[in-house]
């Protein structure tokens, strides 16, 4: 008994106790080194209403590498805890290099969500903040790293979504954005008129305070656009600021609602002219009343 305590207390010194300091110190390390990035990336943080795009791209690349620092770290202190256990690391790694190309081969998809991944964020296509759509999904992006891409949805679902099956990323909030309208009234309406009332309804939004920091350009009118069942439709569309196109168009829609009530204009209905024909006459239809039939009789 008193050699099995001499023997642990032997390998407690030797031993032990460098593998406690080996794992506190990864601990602090990856505390130490991801506090730095989390200042990094506040300093790139906007005070506008919306991330800015050198903010998306710090917390697009400051997530993937605190993930990267953790992994590491991790496995540095792990291989060195091993040889102060006493096993050969040489060995070990050739094996876990076979294994890995074993693994390889069994894995093409996870080496293709990887390679995807990458060139997602070399490319910068798609940033933490984003709306895209991707994979027959449209959402908010939350996360991106090397093998999937997590967004949430309007409804609130979170899709996660492997970088290898992304074939087309459509950004809707790369740069800047678009707010397309499309205003319909009736035939009867002077259309020269409408487009008067909306170029100053589109004016007004834009130098309203509350939304005119949002408002990059004055609102384009494409002209008349189609001919519908019951309307002549008219389009435009404002160029915005990155997630505010939606807010945008619903309170134009609001504004122009309005102006529309007060200058008379009307907002048509779905509504059907039916014509009736004469045709050609081949009988004649005889009505008999009842008094008829008494003074008949």
């Amino acid at each position: 008994m008193e050699n099995i305590l001499l023997n642990l207390k032997e390998w407690g010194l030797n031993h032990g106790i460098p593998i406690v300091i080996i794992l506190v110190a990864a601990v602090i390390a990856k505390m130490v080194l991801q506090s730095a990035v989390t200042r990094f990336e506040k300093r790139f943080d906007s005070t506008g209403p919306v991330p800015s795009e050198m903010e998306k791209r710090t917390r697009t690349l400051t997530g993937l590498l605190n993930t990267t620092i953790t992994v590491v770290i991790y496995t540095a202190a792990l291989m060195m805890v091993v040889t102060e256990l006493g096993i050969a690391i040489g060995p070990l790694l050739a094996g876990a290099g076979i294994a890995g190309i074993a693994i390889g081969f069994g894995a093409q998809s996870l080496v293709k969500d990887v390679i995807s991944g990458f060139f997602l964020l070399l490319e910068n296509q798609i940033r933490v903040g984003d709306m895209v759509s991707v994979a027959g999904k449209t959402g908010l992006v939350e996360a991106v790293n090397l093998r999937a891409t997590r967004l949430r949805d309007i409804e609130g679902n979170v899709h996660i979504i492997p970088n290898g099956v992304i074939d087309v990323a459509t950004n809707c909030t790369k740069d800047w954005s678009r707010a397309p309208v499309e205003i319909g009234v009736a035939y009867k309406e002077d259309v020269d008129n409408v487009i008067s009332v909306l170029e100053e309804v589109g004016e007004g939004m834009r130098k309203d305070p509350a939304w005119r920091g949002y408002i990059l350009e004055p609102m384009t009118i494409l002209g008349l656009d189609s001919f519908g069942d019951s309307s002549v439709n008219i389009r435009m569309y404002f160029k915005t600021i990155p997630l505010k196109q939606w807010e945008i168009s619903r309170e134009f829609r609001k504004r122009v609602k309005r102006a529309f009530d007060e200058k008379g204009i009307e907002i048509p209905f779905p509504h059907r002219t039916l014509y009736v024909g004469e045709g050609k006459s081949t009988g004649k239809l005889k009505v008999q009343t009842s008094v008829d039939t008494e003074r008949g009789s």
